[in-house]
């Protein structure tokens, strides 16, 4: 930590997710960004002077071995979360690495092995679980105000212009289900709190090999399931729906919610309730807020990867193993 007791994170990565989120609510919640490391140096000196981040390193594992910084921030493509995780972990620096944690289930299980092993913390960045709007809402389930929740709708679009974008690249791990999908499938997880029991999805295929509009279901027990869809076709779009026998719970962004959006109980024998999502904050500002505090030895770690990240990963193999690919033209596709 630095004079002042603040935490310095470092940076892996020059990404826009670091740029246009990480960062902001880094400063939100009084973290130091202290290095940003690349493989360019050029561009990783404009990136940190762009971004007031402190220093500039060249190198990935030049950042990783600096003992001037306390925690790492990976943003990188998804094909080189596990190298540089693993890394990171072997040399005892606790990591935030972006979702998913891996694109592939071998490598997802090699990190949490490695993690298992060093007793190094890992996070994996859903940090939705850390706002307050999803406290509010496990609490109004927890009270049974739709009855036992039986089913998910939930979905996240955007749309991708650019065919230059690593997120339609094969070779890094791109497409839509392990880059929006995995929000639908990690909120599922963390609602029902069992991994699923069957998979079953469609994908339209576009860019290097890539799905780039995905749509599918997971079963779980009891009858309860999880439909899904993500794409890259399509304007911006993350809501969300949980049913119960009761009523529903209708949400516009439980992911990454901001000052507008909001939830709505929706039950047959009383108006409809609308809140706040209460969302003041930047998306990731508590997350790294609670990751300050463990680091300080303030509060016990939460949503630890060892502990969600299998299930997830498990989940998406699953569906992206079912895949049946529908002819004709779509997203991406001619």
């Amino acid at each position: 930590m630095d004079a002042s007791g603040r935490v310095r994170w470092g940076v892996i990565g020059t990404a826009n997710i670091a740029r246009g989120q990480f960062l902001p609510a880094l400063r939100q919640a009084d973290g130091v960004a202290a290095a940003v490391a690349g493989r360019d140096p050029a561009r990783t000196q404009q990136y940190a002077r762009d971004n007031e981040i402190e220093r500039a390193v060249t190198g990935y594992e030049n950042l990783i071995a600096d003992p001037a910084v306390d925690v790492l921030y990976v943003a990188l493509p998804n094909a080189l979360h596990a190298e540089w995780t693993i890394r990171a972990l072997e040399a005892g620096k606790p990591v935030l690495c972006e979702k998913p944690l891996c694109g592939r289930l071998s490598d997802t299980e090699s990190v949490l092995a490695v993690a298992e092993e060093t007793g190094t913390l890992l996070w994996e960045a859903f940090v939705f679980p850390f706002q307050p709007q999803m406290q509010e809402i496990r609490k109004l389930l927890a009270d049974g105000a739709i009855g036992d929740l039986m089913e998910i709708k939930s979905g996240f679009h955007f749309l991708l212009s650019n065919p230059a974008n690593i997120r339609l690249s094969t070779e890094l791990e791109g497409g839509a289900l392990l880059d929006v999908g995995c929000y639908p499938v990690r909120i599922a997880q963390e609602l029902f709190g069992t991994d699923h029991e069957g998979a079953w999805a469609h994908a339209v295929i576009g860019g290097d090999g890539v799905d780039v509009d995905t749509w599918g279901v997971l079963d779980y027990a009891h009858g309860r399931r999880l439909m899904l869809s993500c794409g890259f076709g399509r304007s911006y779009d993350t809501f969300t729906t949980l049913e119960g026998p009761a009523g529903q719970i209708r949400i516009t962004n439980p992911f990454h919610p901001g000052r507008g959006d909001l939830y709505q109980l929706v039950t047959p024998r009383a108006d409809d309730l609308t809140f706040s999502a209460h969302a003041e904050e930047r998306s990731f500002t508590a997350a790294i807020r609670h990751i300050q505090a463990v680091i300080k030895g303030n509060e016990a770690p939460r949503q630890l990867a060892v502990e969600t990240s299998l299930a997830t990963a498990r989940a998406l193999t699953n569906l992206a193993l079912s895949f049946s690919r529908p002819a004709g033209p779509g997203p991406g596709r001619s």
